[in-house]
């Protein structure tokens, strides 16, 4: 299997996850990952803001032959932005967007001819961007958060 295909497969496990925490009770989503940290709710909306932010400002603009913008972010100034949208946001709203994120993201680069998909670009900051890289990096990511959702859901 070619390493863009494997990378999507894992990529797209996040999906999968969302959709068996959106089976289980609504408490769950109010829950902990441990003490003194987010819910369930939350760290599901931290991805899913994550996915809008990269699909906009990075995917989306090098599948349009653009240089991506993103840049670096005030990660604690970000993630507390979640967290509101988070509390403000039904679960199965919070649901649907999270996998309508991060299937619009996979759409989109299975979508892109080779040449782009290897491509090496430069982001708002100066720094080089690479699709497969990205996807490695939130593959990473979205494990981390599954290890703790998992503690805390036994999914």
């Amino acid at each position: 299997m070619r390493e863009k295909e494997q990378l999507l497969g894992q990529y797209g496990e996040w999906i999968d996850r969302v959709k068996e925490l959106a089976e289980r009770d609504e408490t769950l989503w109010s829950t902990p990952v441990a003490e003194g940290k987010w819910t369930v709710r939350e760290v599901v909306c931290h991805i899913f803001r994550w996915d809008e932010y990269f699909f906009t400002e990075a995917i989306e603009k090098i599948a349009r032959g653009e240089d991506p913008t993103s840049e670096h972010l005030d990660y604690d100034e970000f993630n507390e932005n979640a967290r509101h949208y988070a509390k403000a946001c039904t679960t199965e709203a919070l649901v649907r967007q999270t996998i309508a994120a991060r299937e619009r993201l996979i759409e989109a680069i299975r979508a892109m001819p080779e040449n782009v998909y290897e491509g090496e670009y430069t982001d708002k900051d100066g720094h080089p961007f690479k699709v497969a890289q990205f996807m490695k990096d939130f593959i990473w990511h979205d494990n981390h958060h599954l290890r703790q959702l998992e503690l805390v859901a036994l999914m």
